[in-house]
């Protein structure tokens, strides 16, 4: 199994206009897969946040893989 990091943003419009990308959870997340690991962790912020569907909260799912450093 692989570790990967997940990370939610939601795009917001400032006060002159501009959209910015605000950070709402990130996760770090034990599976087979970077598809598996985005799954459960969606099913992760909606059970956070109380709501059915993680596009609530959130309009990006990114997925990273964390590498391993040798000791």
């Amino acid at each position: 199994m692989r570790e990967y990091l997940v990370t939610f943003h939601k795009t917001v419009p400032d006060d002159t206009g501009h959209d910015h990308r605000v950070l709402q959870q990130q996760a770090v997340v034990t599976a087979r897969s970077d598809i598996a690991a985005a799954f459960a962790a969606k099913a992760m912020l909606c059970e956070a946040c109380g709501v059915v569907d993680w596009r609530m909260r959130a309009d990006t799912c990114e997925v990273a893989e964390l590498t391993r450093q040798a000791a």
